[in-house]
């Protein structure tokens, strides 16, 4: 069995697998547009998937709810969020938790906005499946 030192994981940009574990970098996820000002990656583990989304700004995600929960950070920009007929300005370094089935919606504000969204479990839909 091979030791790796943690230090040789990060500072190796080739080595991007260690056993079941994964090391990725944003900037080699591709980018895909589900919308109109819209860019998406994911990251998808087995219960659990990472996005990150840019959002033009202005745009608004209309209010909806799902069986997933959700946690988002805002990285960059601020929100609006209307959650459960609540209204909340968002802005980076907060981050917000939505319990399965919380009626949420958000409107960006006057600015690109940044979101990083954590899902269990998987959102099919966004896989196409």
């Amino acid at each position: 069995m091979t030791n790796v030192q943690l230090d040789e994981v990060v500072e190796s940009p080739s080595l991007n697998q260690i056993g079941g574990a994964r090391h990725l970098n944003w900037s080699t996820i591709p980018i895909e547009q589900p919308g109109e000002g819209i860019e998406r990656q994911m990251v998808v583990g087995e219960r659990i998937m990472t996005c990150r989304f840019r959002f033009a700004p202005f745009l608004v995600t209309p209010e909806h709810a799902h069986p997933h929960e959700q946690m988002s950070i805002v990285m960059q920009g601020r929100v609006r969020f209307f959650v459960e007929g609540e209204e909340k300005i968002a802005v980076p370094g907060d981050v917000l938790h939505f319990p399965s089935n919380t009626w949420h919606g958000a409107t960006m504000m006057d600015e690109e906005v940044v979101l990083i969204d954590i899902f269990t479990p998987l959102r099919e839909d966004f896989l196409g499946k």
